[in-house]
């Protein structure tokens, strides 16, 4: 079985980088289809939903977008697109993704609704999502599922709607503000209770994210603490979607954005989330884990101390390995931002001109406001063979801001380089 790896870029099964962010899962005829973001490394606007399909929650086959962008509308050109989810009627079968779209400025929210007759899509906006009349004029956005089939569209500030069985409008709103503050909203089913997942808003920066649990979805619902041991930023990472499997676990889906990187460099956080003593925690962070629980992972063939530590651009380190996989280990912190890492072999002697041919070539983001080490990137399989990693900094140095002003990002260009690990 394939490991989930987290904090790492993934790669689908023809070798290209799973673009998928602000996340929703769904289980369809044995299974399971993700959808996410497609996002560019550019600008933040919408470049459409993509839909990855899996039998193991890892090893992801690109299944195409599921909804693209559009030639005008609330998805249309310099919109931003956001935080896909789908959900499927029971009274008619088809498959309903709901979004939230806005302007550029973020002034201009609403949920969109479109429908699919299948689950891979392509999907066709039917409009805003309704309520008494109006549109829904809400951002940041999540589903639920309950165990009898009734469906809930979460929002910004902890407001929880009732959904129609044909998933296209809303019956009523159950809660209002439970949530004051929070943004990014998952809610699960467990224990007896339910539980509400928010993150604070601190624009594309991670922060210790926060649990609520009501014995309805229509509450009363009561703060619990913090999702994961306080100080971690909820391990580096924002809520995003709670799935549940068949067995009855949960797992948490979280996003470890990378602005402005964010197609290259922004990866996945899963983790098995632990309802123990009515307390629903992540108390612990793992690089690498399966659904099944069973160690997996390939024996490391060698490892190599590099202690490569640059900031300029161009500066890199080189190490020749032999092998079909290699892992670079390193400390993500403050002062540290992008890196590109190339892995290269020689061109066959009868190439002319000779030379080096680059295999692949990945941004990998080595910044984190919390200090963590561990494995910064994962190469996919590759042929047996000689091979070169070269790790360079790229001297970018990021910033982003909150909508008062508030400035996150690097505070240096550092690329912190320990090990090499072959497989």
């Amino acid at each position: 079985m394939t490991a989930i790896r987290n904090g790492v870029p993934w790669y689908d099964t023809d070798g290209e980088v799973v673009n998928a962010h602000g996340v929703g899962v769904v289980a369809h005829d044995g299974r399971f289809y993700l959808f996410g973001e497609f996002k560019t490394d550019d600008r933040n606007v919408f470049a459409g939903f993509s839909c990855y399909s899996s039998t193991e929650l890892a090893g992801w086959t690109f299944e195409g977008l599921a909804l693209p962008p559009q030639v005008d509308g609330l998805l249309g050109p310099d919109r931003v697109g956001e935080r896909p989810k789908v959900l499927r009627s029971p009274v008619t079968g088809e498959f309903v993704l709901y979004a939230h779209a806005d302007d550029l400025a973020y002034a201009d929210p609403h949920i969109i609704v479109a429908t699919s007759a299948s689950v891979t899509g392509p999907y066709v906006i039917v409009g805003p999502l309704m309520f008494e009349g109006r549109a829904l004029r809400r951002w940041d956005m999540g589903t639920f599922e309950d165990d009898d089939g009734t469906a809930y569209l979460l929002t910004h500030e902890g407001d929880i709607f009732r959904l129609s069985d044909d998933r296209l409008t809303i019956d009523e709103q159950v809660a209002a503000a439970v949530a004051p503050g929070g943004e990014s909203p998952a809610m699960f089913r467990s224990g007896g209770a339910y539980w509400l997942l928010v993150s604070n808003k601190t624009s594309w920066e991670r922060n210790d994210n926060l649990v609520l649990s009501a014995p309805s979805p229509s509450g009363p619902w009561t703060p619990r603490g913090l999702l994961a041991p306080e100080g971690t930023l909820t391990h580096n990472s924002q809520c995003s979607f709670v799935l549940r499997l068949a067995d009855g676990r949960h797992i948490y889906l979280g996003d470890r954005w990378s602005f402005p990187r964010q197609a290259s460099a922004a990866t996945q956080v899963w983790l098995p989330l632990n309802v123990d003593g009515g307390v629903a925690a992540l108390p612990e962070y793992l690089e690498a884990w399966t659904i099944d629980r069973e160690e997996t992972f390939r024996p490391v063939r060698t490892r190599t101390d590099v202690g490569f530590r640059a900031s300029r651009e161009g500066e890199h380190v080189e190490v020749a390995f032999t092998g079909d996989g290699v892992e670079v280990v390193g400390r993500s912190a403050p002062d540290c931002s992008y890196g590109l890492i190339e892995v290269l072999r020689d061109a066959p002697r009868d190439d002319v001109p000779p030379g080096e041919v680059i295999v692949l070539s990945q941004i990998v983001d080595w910044y984190s406001l919390v200090p963590q080490r561990g494995t910064r990137w994962v190469s996919p399989p590759l042929p047996a063979g000689d091979y070169r990693i070269r790790i360079s900094a790229t001297g970018e140095r990021p910033e982003w801001r909150k909508k008062d002003g508030t400035r996150f990002g690097p505070t240096g260009s550092l690329v912190d380089v320990e090990t090499i690990v072959t497989r």
